[in-house]
């Protein structure tokens, strides 16, 4: 598997958001998936950056990406790193790739000088869940888009 630094609006990264805006929609029973508003500069660096694993076909089959984030009144801290869009093919899960993209936004944003990573998600991923805490995320308080959302779950990690 060979990991790459892409734009967000990459032709694959595209298709990858698209195959994760329908997980979202059937986990959580809606036709919208993630109402999120993300713009592909976004993840430009250093203010973010964005990644596909691609498999030994040259076949995109995970993603994910971090936005830098400062105090706003959707409840961010100044030095954030927002994940956003990670996700593995059906066929490509339990390789390890979640972990190895982990790891390589979370590189990234300490060498952009952002000093804490948060994310979103939701109850309905246990999956996601399960690798974030067992990657020394941990509950804060709630912020983006969903932060009033029954269903959401906000974790943070320091970067020092």
């Amino acid at each position: 598997m060979q990991i790459r630094q892409v734009p967000y609006d990459h032709p694959d990264a595209v298709k990858l958001d698209a195959e994760v805006q329908l997980e979202y929609a059937a986990r959580y029973d809606n036709s919208e998936g993630d109402a999120t508003v993300l713009h592909a500069r976004m993840f430009d660096p250093p203010g973010g950056m964005y990644y596909l694993a691609y498999d030994a076909d040259e076949r995109p089959v995970a993603s994910g990406g971090w936005r830098a984030q400062d105090t706003n009144d959707a409840g961010y801290s100044d030095g954030d790193a927002e994940i956003k869009r990670m996700y593995v093919t059906v066929e490509a899960r339990g390789l390890g790739l979640a972990r190895r993209i982990l790891a390589r936004l979370e590189e990234g944003a300490r060498a952009a000088g952002r000093t804490r990573m948060v994310l979103e998600t939701g109850t309905k991923q246990p999956e996601a869940i399960a690798l974030y805490r067992s990657s020394g995320y941990t509950d804060c308080p709630k912020f983006g888009h969903y932060r009033y959302d029954p269903l959401s779950i906000c974790l943070a990690k320091p970067l020092a």
